[in-house]
């Protein structure tokens, strides 16, 4: 039977930690980046269908997928953190152009964080039920976020019962239901209440006032896509994620009134999943239609 993720692990260190990370292909460099709970799995089928044409690279977050899983005293778990962890891959990697990043979930914000710190290696932006800005002022954090992130009930559930990474796995498609196979494929790392210690620490670093840690950097972000506003996006999106639905893609619509969109209303959060048979295709399009010119974005 053919491996659901047919890929050679690669590992560099970070701090004495292996990061983990996929890099198939050769080209122009399309870097992808996993939000949470998921990990670089969410990717496995839009690298299979790039990585003739392309240099494909994906990271699995530390704490996530096949990445090493610290606890706290061995690791910050912040969104900066993470941000650099990125940007020490793509500089051991050599990649410093014409790069096209494709962001999820919390990919979002780390991928534009890297991009706003270096605008001109960004060539393309593939977005995917993400934000990389504020809540907006329209959309309030759903209840069940709120739990995990401010209560103690959240760590209780998320690290003792895995309940974030199979919640979302079973609500994130909603076109075509994830089997319990594929489930638990993307549950899989996150089998004990050690190596969960990331999906819960997400959740608490989501920053909602100027006091919280982070909040600085997004504020920072969100002032920086400007400089991002001439790059050619495409933006697909389900919008029947209870996340990042409406309020946050009318967001991005606002700043970035040229990008493609294509919404999918009978899809979730996961729509690599749930509409991969149109989503796939439509990024193969995308990057095709805007080729990167020799020598530049």
């Amino acid at each position: 039977m053919k491996s659901p993720y047919p890929f050679e692990s690669r590992f560099i260190d970070l701090d004495g930690l292996k990061y983990h990370y996929l890099d198939e292909g050769s080209g122009d460099p399309v870097v992808m980046v996993h939000g949470n709970p998921s990990w670089s799995f969410y990717y496995r089928n839009l690298v299979s269908a790039l990585k003739e044409n392309y240099r494909t690279i994906v990271p699995d977050h530390i704490g996530c997928g096949l990445s090493d899983k610290p606890d706290d005293s061995s690791y910050p778990f912040t969104l900066k953190r993470r941000v650099d962890d990125l940007e020490a891959l793509l500089a051991y990697l050599g990649i410093r152009k014409n790069i096209t990043l494709v962001l999820h979930d919390w990919g979002g914000m780390i991928g534009m964080a890297y991009a706003t710190r270096h605008p001109e290696r960004i060539a393309r932006l593939v977005i995917l039920n993400t934000g990389a800005f504020h809540l907006p002022k329209t959309k309030r954090l759903p209840l069940s976020l709120r739990i995990c992130r401010d209560t103690p009930l959240g760590p209780f559930l998320v690290q003792g019962f895995n309940a974030f990474a199979r919640g979302a796995a079973m609500v994130g498609c909603k076109r075509n239901p994830m089997s319990a196979e594929l489930r638990n494929s993307y549950c899989s790392p996150y089998d004990n209440w050690s190596n969960r210690r990331a999906t819960i620490r997400f959740v608490q670093d989501i920053p909602l006032k100027p006091a919280d840690p982070g909040y600085d950097l997004i504020s920072s972000v969100e002032y920086g896509l400007e400089q991002l506003s001439d790059r050619p996006m495409t933006i697909c999106w389900g919008e029947k994620d209870f996340v990042f639905d409406g309020h946050f893609l009318a967001e991005w619509k606002r700043r970035f009134p040229k990008a493609e969109v294509h919404a999918f209303a009978d899809c979730g959060h996961y729509i690599l999943e749930d509409a991969a048979d149109e989503v796939i295709p439509i990024i193969k399009d995308f990057l095709t239609n805007n080729p990167i010119k020799a020598g530049g974005k």
